[in-house]
Parts: C-alpha cells; sequence; structure tokens
C-alpha cells in the first residue's frame, strides 16, 4: 500500500518481479497533490514465471495547482503463460487547475494470458453533491463524503493489516484541506 499526502515534489518508484511460479502481488495506492503539490509515482511489474497474478488500484485526487503522474507498466516476459494482471487507476480533478496524467502499460511476450488496464481522470459528480444536499446535508460535508467514499476504494484492503487505523487521522486532515482547495 502507498499514500501520498505530501511534499512539494514527490517520487514514489515500486518495482516487483514475479519470478517463480504461483508468485502473486496486490499494489495499491492513494495519492493527494493539492496546492502546488507535485507527486510522480512509477510502478514496474515483472511477470518471469507462469501462473503468476498481480494487481495495481490506484486513486488520485488533485486540488488546487495539484499535479500527479502514475506511470505503471505490467511487462510479461516470454515463457510467463497464464499470467494474470490488471490495473486499475481512477482520478478526481477538483480545481481547473489541477492536474492528473495516467500512463497504464501492459508489455505482453507470451500467448495464453490475462492482462487489462483502465484509467479515468474526471471532476466529482455535482449530482452526487446534490443529491447528499437534498438529503440536508451540507454542501462541503457532502464533498467530503464523496472523497472519503472515493478514497476509501483504495484503502479498503487495508482493513485485515492493522495499517487502515494508522493512516486514518492522515487522510482524515488531508480532507478539509480539499474542500477548501478545490476552487483554488
Amino acid at each position: 500500500m502507498s499514500l501520498n499526502l505530501g511534499g512539494r515534489v514527490a517520487r514514489h518508484d515500486i518495482w516487483v518481479n514475479l519470478e517463480e511460479s504461483g508468485a502473486e502481488c496486490q499494489i495499491d495506492g492513494l495519492f493527494v497533490a493539492d496546492a502546488r503539490r507535485h507527486i510522480d509515482q512509477h510502478l514496474h511489474v515483472e511477470h518471469a514465471a507462469p501462473h503468476t497474478t498481480s494487481r495495481q488500484t490506484w486513486r488520485g485526487i488533485a486540488a488546487g495547482r495539484g499535479r500527479g503522474i502514475l506511470d505503471a507498466r505490467v511487462v510479461v516476459q516470454p515463457g510467463a503463460l497464464k499470467a494474470d494482471a490488471l490495473q486499475s487507476s481512477r482520478n478526481l480533478l477538483l480545481s481547473q487547475y489541477a492536474e492528473i496524467d495516467v500512463k497504464p502499460q501492459l508489455e505482453i511476450y507470451a500467448d495464453d494470458v490475462k492482462c487489462g488496464h483502465g484509467a479515468t481522470v474526471g471532476q466529482l459528480d455535482e449530482a452526487q453533491v446534490f443529491y447528499l444536499r437534498s438529503r440536508g446535508i451540507a454542501a462541503d460535508t457532502a464533498r467530503a463524503l464523496l472523497l472519503r467514499g472515493f478514497a476509501e476504494e483504495a484503502l479498503g484492503l487495508l482493513e485485515n493489516t492493522g495499517l487502515a487505523e494508522w493512516l486514518e487521522p492522515h487522510l482524515a486532515a488531508a480532507m478539509p484541506v480539499l474542500n477548501k482547495e478545490r476552487t483554488a
């Protein structure tokens, strides 16, 4: 699990080599680029043996003039038959100046594999905000709830690790900043 909430300029590199038959990895991450922060993340997963599995679930939120980059590559080497790889990156832009660039990549040099990737970049759905407001929830609270739900997609896998409780205050501290920065 990778959680990146700060730093004026931050770079995070993750390299995984699946070298034994049956090896698997799950890489999940969340980044929040607010104000003028720049967060640059690079993931590289090598499937070098048959029957290997990898999953990447990433969420990004950019506010103010923040910028996030996710460069995610999966390489399936020759002979890595029955490799199974899936990349997912969903991202939210909370201001007109925020930017998120996503580059999912698959390099496949073997047959009989199952690989896929997907990436989206969009804005908070104002219809969902309106729905919550129509139920008596204040606009800032509604946005905070939606952002929290979005972030929980990546953090939900931490429930069984004991890290969720430790990360909770850090994520909670970032949410009010995002609501204030969404139009900055």
